[in-house]
Formats: structure tokens, sequence, C-alpha cells
């Protein structure tokens, strides 16, 4: 190996273990505490706004829901049910891509499906509906909810719409490029259980929603579709961004039907103009005086719904980016956050970011750009194995290539340790990447175009592999250059 492999692979440690060790300092059970502290049957919330109850009297309620959806549903749930005290008794549904070995016998677990939902999302959503339907100005429901839910756990709100309907549906919208703030206004007007529908299903129980966001923390009510949260995104947004993608045409027949509807059914929230879901009955369209009194009912259920909700963030996207921030600047590195580049196309994120790390480069030559969020890939055909990280590195890779000799990389990894299609978490870049693509007989620009990077990562031993995380913080990109 020369020298210059040799410095190059010390830079893809020196990546991985910044990202792995920024990862290992997200502890969801030390954010629980943070955020969270039980004495007997007390529950505090350290950080409060003061527009909520600081704290719980668990005692007083009859009966306790818990309600665990995403990938970190399951330490998110071990962590609650660790630390409430078991003379409380609970009843809970708990839905991840994983079913774990330990269970609690009063919970009713789901291995949903992702990207795509699969028969356990559709049964956990139903299981989710029947609890919550029983509950009561008695009960506590407390939600733990994490990245991943919006397919994790689904149910359309049309029940002629089959699974094969909705994972076409997911399909279709997870390959249009169109950003996730837009991607979750068409999903929570389409499910049973999103857009707030898990709230007013439990309309007049207290509710308490834990949350470990995927998405940006002004976007607080796009993780997972916003279950419990109020939207205020409207039918009209949704037409909007169906006629942006030109997504009616691409949907399954009946998933198309359901949104030309001229009574596409409005979220809960608050909106100056409502249009809820209601059942055809015979009524419906001849008893304008039954219809007004059924529309009353559904406002008040949702105002009731909402102003009994409190809601905690544990961790987000931020904790990722400065506990990477600090452990480069241990490591001696000049060190520049910058997530503009958030919910961009991964081709113009790759060169806006390169750009920004030649220019403080030549300032700072021992250096490291972070940026935090996620990118988008617009699939205009079968793709091949890979994701959006691996997608962004291999795009960083042919743009790297000019810089021969010089001790640059890029990485970029899912903080939930998958990457689109593939058991990679993402990829790392450097100036050497094409070159030692083509003596493998890969050809890298073609590998792009096809949406096909992970076999090219694969084989040159630059894939990031983690397994699941079970955290979803969003994704960790770094341009770390190290003079010879």
């Amino acid at each position: 190996m020369t020298a210059n492999e040799q410095a190059l692979e010390s830079l893809h440690h020196v990546a991985t273990d910044i990202f792995l060790q920024a990862l290992d300092a997200c502890s969801i059970e030390s954010a629980f505490d943070r955020r969270i502290r039980f004495e007997g049957t007390q529950l505090h919330r350290l950080i409060s706004d003061g527009s909520s109850p600081a704290s719980l009297d668990l005692k007083s309620y009859r009966s306790i829901y818990v309600i665990a959806i995403g990938k970190a549903a399951v330490p998110m749930l071990n962590t609650l049910l660790s630390r409430m005290s078991r003379r409380l008794g609970l009843r809970g549904v708990c839905c991840s891509g994983e079913i774990p070995e330990k269970r609690n016998w009063r919970v009713r677990y789901f291995q949903g499906g992702h990207p795509l939902p699969n028969e356990d999302s559709f049964a956990a959503a139903r299981t989710t509906l029947a609890l919550l339907r029983k509950a009561n100005k008695s009960t506590l429901v407390i939600f733990l909810i994490s990245g991943g839910a919006s397919a994790l756990f689904d149910l359309p709100l049309d029940p002629a719409i089959t699974l094969e309907d909705t994972m076409g549906l997911h399909n279709t919208l997870i390959s249009s490029g169109a950003p996730i703030t837009e991607v979750n206004t068409i999903r929570k007007h389409f499910s049973a259980v999103k857009g707030g529908r898990l709230a007013l299903a439990a309309a007049e129980a207290t509710k308490l929603s834990i949350l470990l966001p995927d998405v940006p923390l002004r976007s607080l009510d796009t993780l997972a579709s916003g279950p419990t949260s109020p939207d205020h995104t409207t039918v009209e947004e949704v037409r909007a961004i169906l006629d942006k993608y030109d997504l009616l045409a691409k949907f399954p027949p009946r998933v198309s039907a359901f949104f030309n509807r001229a009574d596409l059914p409005e979220s809960p929230g608050n909106k100056s103009r409502r249009a809820p879901f209601l059942p055809r009955l015979p009524w419906a369209d001849g008893n304008a005086a039954m219809l007004r009194k059924a529309v009353q009912t559904s406002m008040k259920a949702e105002d009731k719904a909402f102003r009994d909700s409190m809601f905690e963030v544990l961790l987000s996207s931020h904790d990722l980016v400065e506990n990477a921030r600090t452990l480069a600047q241990q490591a001696g590195y000049h060190v520049i956050v910058d997530n503009s580049c958030d919910d961009w196309d991964y081709a113009d994120a790759a060169r806006y970011l390169l750009q920004r790390f030649n220019a403080l480069r030549a300032e700072h030559p021992r250096c490291c750009l972070i940026s935090g969020g996620e990118v988008t890939v617009t699939i205009d055909r079968t793709p091949g194995a890979g994701g959006r990280n691996q997608q962004f590195a291999l795009a960083c890779a042919l743009e790297l290539a000019q810089f021969a000799g010089q001790h640059l990389i890029a990485f970029s990894a899912g903080s939930d340790g998958i990457d689109g299609n593939t058991r990679a978490a993402g990829a790392i870049a450097d100036t050497t990447t094409v070159r030692r693509a083509l003596a493998f007989g890969y050809q890298p620009a073609e590998a792009l175009a096809a949406f096909n990077a992970c076999p090219l990562f694969t084989a040159l031993g630059d894939s990031v592999v983690t397994g699941p995380t079970g955290h979803n913080l969003r994704d960790l990109r770094l341009l770390i250059s190290n003079p010879a």
C-alpha cells in the first residue's frame, strides 16, 4: 500500500469513527432521562414550555396505553417501561422493523415493512385504532414516535384500497424526488393513522407524544406523517403536490381515484375549511342538517384531541451534528457545519458542498465540513441497489477524481443504518474511488445514472455497514481534508 493509500484509508477510519461515536453519544436512555423523570407514580417533564402540565400523576388515570411506532420504537419502549413503576398497569402496541426477543406481555408487537408497508403495518394500525377507541377521560396515552413510521405503520382511509395499492403509493412517493414535507403531506391525507388521526381516535384521553424526529425541527408535524399532531396542510396543497410531480398518473388506479374525489377528506387540524372523512351513509347526500351536525361534532372532537396533547422531543439531527462537530474538533480539524442543502437533490447538494469544501480547505487545509439532514433522489427508471447516501457519495467521487494525490474524502451515511434498498448505511468516496472502480470493471457514471452505487462501493470495500442502529436522526455527511 502506498503512502497516499495509507493516508486515505486513515481518513476513512476517521470519518467512520466520528459517525459511530456521534451516534453512540445520542443515547435514547440518557436523552430520556434529560427530558422525563419518574418518581414513583409521578411523571415529570423536565423541559417544559409552560403551555401544558410539567408533571402527571399516573395513578390518577384508570388506564394507560403506550403506542410505540417507528425504527426506534423498541429501544424507546424498553426505556419507558424500565422507568415506569411496575405497579402501573398498561396496555400497548409496538410496531417497528423488528420484533425483539424479550417482549412485555402487556404489549402487542408487530414487524412493519420499510420502505414499503406490509401486512403487519396494517395489522398494527388496526390494533392501535381499536385500542385508542376504548380511551376515555380517565385514560393516559403515551405515544413513542420515531422516523420510519410513515411506512412501518399505515392504513388507508378508504377500506377499498389494498395493501398492494398502498405499497404502490409509497413506492411512487419515495421515487418522486419530492422533499419529505411534501411526501408526508400526501400521506397525511391518505391514511387513517396519520395527520392527527391517532390523537383524534383517543380524543377524550390525555396524550403525551415523545418524539425522536428524522425531520427538520421546524417540521415536526411531518415526523411519521404526524399521527398525533394537528395538521395544517390542506387538500389544496395535496392537489398542488400531485400536479407538481404528476403523481396521479403514477399511482395505482384505486389510489388515483381516492385522490380524485371531489370530497377528498381534510385531515384534523386548524384550517379555515373542513371536509372530514365521513362514511357514505344514506343521509350523507340528502340531509344537510345531519351532515352539518356531524361536521360540528368532528370539529369539537378535534379541538378536544389536541387541547389535551403534550409533546417532548428526545433527540434530533441537531444532536447528531453537534456530537460530530465536537469529535472532529477534538481530532484537530477546523470544523464548519452547513445544513443548508437539507432536502436538496443529491447532485445539487454534492456540487454545493464540494464547492464549500474546496473554499474551506484553501484557508484551512486540515478541515472537516459537516452537513446534516437528507438529500432527495428522483428515480426515473427501475433502480439498482443503492440509496441517497451512496448516490451522494458516488456523485462526490466523480468530482474528487480531479484531485488525484490529495487526501480528501466524502462520507455519507444514514443514522438508522439503512440506505435505500441495501444493507449499507452509506459509503465513503475519495480521490481514488473512480480509478479503483474502473480497475474493478465498474463504470461510476453509469452506476450513478442507474442508481446502482452499492455494488461498486461494496466491491471497493468502501460501504459503511452498521446494521440497524435503533436510531433515525437523519443522515450525516462529512467532507474531510488532511494534507500530507
